[in-house]
């Protein structure tokens, strides 16, 4: 059965491309007011019956926050699912509008550099740990000394793409082995009704027993924008994550709620989702090319 878990991108940061980020968190973008916040809806989730829950080191203070969560609530390493990510740097210094919010680094350096970090924040809850935006041209496919000390670290380890090219990039990251064995065993990949081309590679994914994890399923808040795609009706959120939870591939699917009301709205998606297997969406389907286009574009707030 797919779940809905929790992605904490816009709930680590004071800066965020989700459409409405900024109107989300108000005017107090505080250290404390975004903890504050992150345990709310954490808290919401939880209540919900949400056991997975993901971050990044690049999602500002997001390790933090959720360790801190974790630990005051005193929730069992047995009884959540927590994934983090390495290969992005925040560099945004809690400014909004930083020209340059994070940078990309796969090398072996900023690995040792990540690990400890991420392990010494998420190390009783963390079941898997991926490469953040891995792409063809990032260097990290090909990166031998990089995929043994991956295999080396005695944790699940996994693969986010991102891209026009996502289904090229997993499809190679399928072939990865580390002394006869695969090194990858998840994946987490933009899946969504305008930007649909990985479906095909993640289905091959799951075929070869990997985990699959459906992020931006509602195209950073533009698929929950009442009225912008008719089609969708007057939830469009719950409409897009019920399709999203629907792929016979998909195992979780990341809500990027950023308040406690946006949760409970796409958490309804969960009751929708047998309704949503149908083609009456297809023509949202636009090319990858133009999709990553209007992405790279879209303003943090």
């Amino acid at each position: 059965m797919t779940v809905i878990g929790l992605g904490l991108a816009a709930l680590g940061r004071p800066g965020y491309l989700t459409v409405t980020h900024g109107a989300d968190l108000g005017p107090d973008r505080s250290v404390e007011e975004l903890e504050r916040r992150c345990a709310e809806v954490c808290d919401a989730a939880w209540a919900a019956g949400v056991r997975w829950f993901d971050a990044a080191r690049s999602y500002g203070r997001a390790e933090q926050f959720l360790s801190d969560w974790l630990a005051s609530r005193a929730i069992d390493p047995d009884d959540v699912t927590v994934s983090s990510k390495w290969g992005y740097t925040y560099t945004a210094n809690w400014r909004v509008d930083a020209e340059t919010p994070e940078v990309k680094d796969h090398s072996a350096a900023a690995l040792e550099r990540q690990w400890p970090e991420t392990e010494a924040r998420l190390g009783p809850w963390l079941r898997l740990y991926q490469v953040h935006s891995a792409t063809l041209e990032s260097g990290i496919l090909d990166d031998a000394e990089v995929h043994r000390r991956l295999a080396g670290l005695g944790v699940p380890i996994g693969i986010s793409v991102s891209g026009p090219r996502q289904s090229e990039t997993l499809r190679r990251a399928l072939t990865i082995e580390v002394e006869g064995r695969p090194l990858f065993s998840a994946v987490q990949a933009t899946w969504n009704l305008l930007e649909p081309s990985a479906g095909p590679a993640l289905a091959e994914a799951k075929a070869a027993g990997w985990t699959v994890l459906v992020k931006e399923a509602l195209a950073n808040g533009r698929l929950a924008t009442p009225g912008l795609f008719p089609v969708l009706g007057d939830q469009p959120d719950v409409t897009a994550l019920a399709a999203a939870l629907a792929r016979p591939w998909a195992d979780v699917v990341l809500s990027g709620a950023a308040t406690v009301s946006q949760l409970a709205s796409n958490l309804r998606a969960r009751e929708a989702a047998a309704e949503s297997d149908d083609d009456r969406f297809a023509g949202l389907a636009v090319d990858p090319q133009a999709y990553w286009a209007v992405r790279s574009s879209m303003p943090w707030t």
